[in-house]
């Protein structure tokens, strides 16, 4: 019994050691910590441009909802977004040549370097651990550590032109691709230029190795990349046509497509070129921006000849697939900026005009489609509509909005 009652007691005294053992252990542990993590999922925000303030505000896509504003970005004017893997970082483009490290979650700017004079947009790698800009002023591209934003290399623009001289051309139309890649093409210098990152990404040398494709066409003033990151296709502002460039081929150079388009025909004038980076694909067919026309075009992707021309309300600007690539909605530039329209996208048929308000710059799909945001800069609105049924959900207050994109971005290629 003796023995009974003194192993009772052992087991007690050991019970309320360990008890106390881990309180205190619980205690040095928050004691440690100081401020505990904070964790929130990042996968329905979003960001909008504020163009006038030089601001982003933050969105959820879910609530529908503002959930915060972050100022002092900069030149926004002509600004794009792309995210980190994890999508709590968004990387901004300031027009001014501002890159801005943006912690969405946070709701602060992480880090902030002027990389340039002028610059028009910019990319993420393939690994989220570079971001590349495309400047026009000095030119060139630079590209980032993601993390730290200390420059990794300058990739500076010469090309020789047609007096023998050397000069440094502005960049657009910069793109992410598979195989730790980067595309961009030279504005003045008529090339297309493939920086390969897969090299330096596994050693101590940061410079990349990059194929230049010369005499693509005259002046291409910007480029897409398809959705399987395959095709890199610019817009040719000197001549008609556009330049295609397969990238699991691009020993082959550059293809000249829809040579004839316009030819001997006058032109529109051009109030906005078109973004080609909201480019069209369902099925077979892509769908881009005629420049100078009312007019979308229709691409048959097995021989990248034209096989369609549909007629629309003005100039359009971007020419956006809804994700289930069953309709490709369309807005326009000034002055017939007040409209969207909506295309069948087998048919190729109008299917809906909708006039959300004066000069709609942007729109962006919500990850499935069910829903689009629409910014309506002139009434400091953003729109959201049902897709299905073109009603308006609701609306958000935004001081002259520009740019949308949601953090599904950040798992997509050359967005």
């Amino acid at each position: 019994m003796r023995t009974q009652k003194m192993l009772n007691m052992k087991a007690v005294i050991l019970t309320t050691t360990l008890s106390l053992s881990a309180i205190l252990s619980g205690c040095a542990s928050t004691q440690a910590t100081n401020t505990p993590v904070q964790y929130k999922a990042s996968g329905d925000l979003g960001t909008i441009i504020e163009r006038a303030d030089g601001a982003v505000s933050i969105v959820n896509t879910t609530t529908r909802t503002v959930e915060g504003r972050i100022e002092g970005l900069g030149d926004l004017s002509h600004a794009s977004i792309v995210y980190s893997r994890d999508e709590q970082f968004a990387y901004v483009f300031g027009r001014d040549g501002g890159l801005t490290k943006v912690d969405i979650l946070n709701q602060n700017i992480d880090k902030r370097v002027l990389q340039a004079g002028n610059s028009i947009g910019g990319a993420i790698s393939q690994d989220g651990k570079l971001v590349a800009v495309s400047n026009y002023t000095p030119g060139g591209v630079k590209v980032f550590d993601a993390e730290t934003l200390e420059l990794v290399i300058d990739i500076p623009a010469i090309y020789t032109d047609e007096n023998g001289e050397q000069k440094q051309s502005k960049t657009v139309g910069l793109v992410d691709a598979p195989g730790q890649r980067f595309v961009f093409s030279l504005f003045e210098g008529n090339e297309t230029w493939i920086a390969d990152f897969s090299e330096a990404a596994t050693s101590s040398v940061s410079s990349p190795k990059i194929t230049k494709l010369k005499n693509i066409g005259k002046q291409p003033y910007d480029a897409l990349i398809s959705p399987d990151g395959r095709y890199y296709i610019a817009g040719l502002f000197g001549q008609d046509g556009l330049a295609l460039v397969d990238l699991w081929h691009p020993e082959k150079g550059s293809k000249h497509i829809l040579p004839n388009y316009g030819k001997g025909e006058q032109r529109l004038p051009v109030y906005k070129m078109p973004h080609l980076e909201g480019w069209a694909v369902a099925g077979n067919y892509a769908f881009v921006p005629a420049v100078g026309r009312h007019e979308v075009l229709v691409i048959d992707m097995n021989d990248w000849t034209q096989v369609g021309t549909i007629p629309v309300y003005g100039q359009p600007v971007f020419v956006m697939s809804r994700p289930d690539a069953r309709e490709i909605w369309v807005n326009f530039s000034f002055p017939k900026n007040d409209t969207l329209q909506m295309i069948d996208a087998e048919s190729f048929e109008l299917k809906k005009t909708l006039k959300p308000g004066k000069a709609v710059l942007h729109m962006e799909f919500t990850p499935r489609g069910e829903e689009v945001w629409v910014s309506v800069r002139d009434e400091d609105t953003v729109k959201v509509y049902n897709t299905a049924t073109y009603e308006e959900i609701t609306s958000l207050k935004a001081l002259k909005p520009s740019g949308i994109f949601f953090t599904s971005r950040a798992h997509r290629i050359g967005l």
